[in-house]
């Protein structure tokens, strides 16, 4: 191993792990993970693959800390209000460890600079919350051919799957964005402040199982959690022979910004 004393010291519960050891730390120490999101889901996802010792860790977000965020952004802490997110992250993910390198873009992903941005990672994290960056994400992911982790809350409820070059991607589950007032954000249907904590930290697991080649990942099955009956099922699915963007003859080979679905908040 190339580990120093205070390392070997600081992951030893890694090290001690016949599925990770000191070559699958070294992996780790040596691998770039891009965070798009730090809200609700990138908050625990930054924390521990910071805690964990990912090289280099991105995180890429245009918003500034609001006080509604605290309820289960757990990054951002009260004195951060009207900072920059990706900044208020940097110095927590910094505050956890110093091995890690964090790079911050105070920016949102568009067709015109994602491809760019996840062509200097290892594996990519989706952390947002609206179906406009869902799909354009899992889009470049698939045509840069790089692996992903998706991730979606909502009230009680999660789902999170993990797409690899070759296997299923979102557009085999759900061909495309819903229509405007079919769906509403969790900022008009609210969502239980711990949800997120529990998606995120198992996005960060992929990530790590990724990293080290430990486990099996969510390929090719989309774990789905409701928290109030505290019930988990996987739900299978197959690559889309006629998928639009990972079939054999795709009929999107360019990058799409959608028009944000959201639903109209009417007053009672």
């Amino acid at each position: 191993m190339n580990l120093t004393e205070d390392q070997i010291e600081r992951y030893s519960r890694h090290i001690i792990l016949k599925e990770v050891g000191g070559v699958g730390q070294e992996k780790i120490l040596n691998s770039k993970v891009l965070i798009i999101g730090a809200g609700g889901l990138g908050a625990p996802i930054a924390l521990y693959l910071a805690a964990a010792g990912v090289g280099t860790l991105g995180i890429i977000d245009g918003d500034r800390v609001d006080l509604s965020n605290l309820q289960r952004q757990v990054i951002h802490f009260t004195q951060d209000l009207k900072r920059p997110k990706v900044q208020s992250a940097k110095d927590k993910m910094n505050q956890i460890n110093p091995d890690v390198k964090v790079i911050t873009y105070e920016d949102v992903v568009t067709s015109e600079n994602i491809m760019g941005l996840i062509s200097q990672y290892d594996f990519i994290i989706d952390g947002t919350d609206n179906f406009s960056a869902k799909f354009l994400i899992n889009d470049a992911c698939v045509m840069a051919k790089k692996p992903y982790s998706h991730g979606g809350i909502l009230r009680f409820d999660g789902q999170t799957f993990t797409h690899v070059p070759g296997q299923g991607c979102y557009r085999c589950i759900f061909d495309a964005p819903p229509p405007k007032n079919a769906v509403p954000t969790c900022s008009q249907a609210g969502v239980l402040g711990a949800i997120a904590g529990m998606l995120g930290t198992i996005q960060a697991t992929e990530a790590l199982k990724f990293i080290t080649g430990a486990g099996d990942l969510l390929t090719n099955r989309l774990l789905i959690f409701n928290a109030l009956k505290m019930n988990f099922r996987n739900v299978a699915f197959k690559k889309n022979p006629k998928c639009a963007v990972c079939s054999d003859h795709p009929t999107i080979t360019s990058l799409i910004d959608y028009e944000l679905p959201v639903c109209e908040l009417k007053k009672a």
